[in-house]
């Protein structure tokens, strides 16, 4: 008999559970970030596997759930995959991370619509200006690492 997977309904619960206490940089709950960013990867025509993915793509970076969690989880291996390949290592120079999502099936649509959600002006706006600046530039620099378009789309809203 194949292994049961978390359904994507789980999934979400999970991680919204898991990032519960969190707020992004603008005092947000975190977990409408990770809404924006699976309904980002379903409205561009992503898979089961890349929408759980992108309910986890930060929890592991986050410390909302472990790697060892991640390997014993009742994912595919395709979602986990994505999941280790948009976790950033602390040092990590940008160039080996963006190698790493180009080179993991899948990876590369759940990071373009995550950097779309985190470069959206009207969420870049509630930010102080060195901040929004900050990250306005290294958001674009991992476009460009990754190929992508030089503006982010904005129809990912706050």
């Amino acid at each position: 008999m194949p292994p049961t997977h978390l359904t994507l309904p789980e999934v979400e619960t999970l991680a919204r559970t898991a990032h519960a206490p969190q707020t992004d940089k603008a005092g947000r709950p975190y977990t409408e970030h990770l809404q924006a960013v699976a309904h980002g990867v379903a409205t561009r025509g992503g898979d089961p596997d890349q929408i759980a993915a992108a309910w986890l793509h930060d929890a592991l970076e986050d410390d909302a759930l472990t790697e060892e969690w991640l390997t014993q989880a009742p994912l595919t291996a395709r979602t986990k995959a994505i999941v280790l390949a948009l976790t950033k290592h602390p040092g990590e120079p940008p160039e080996d991370y963006a190698a790493r999502i180009l080179a993991t099936p899948g990876a590369l649509l759940v990071k373009q619509s995550d950097l779309a959600h985190n470069a959206n002006p009207a969420r870049l706006a509630a930010l102080d200006t060195p901040t929004r600046t900050r990250l306005t530039a290294k958001y674009a620099h991992m476009r460009n690492l990754l190929g992508l378009p030089d503006e982010p789309t904005t129809e990912e809203a706050m």
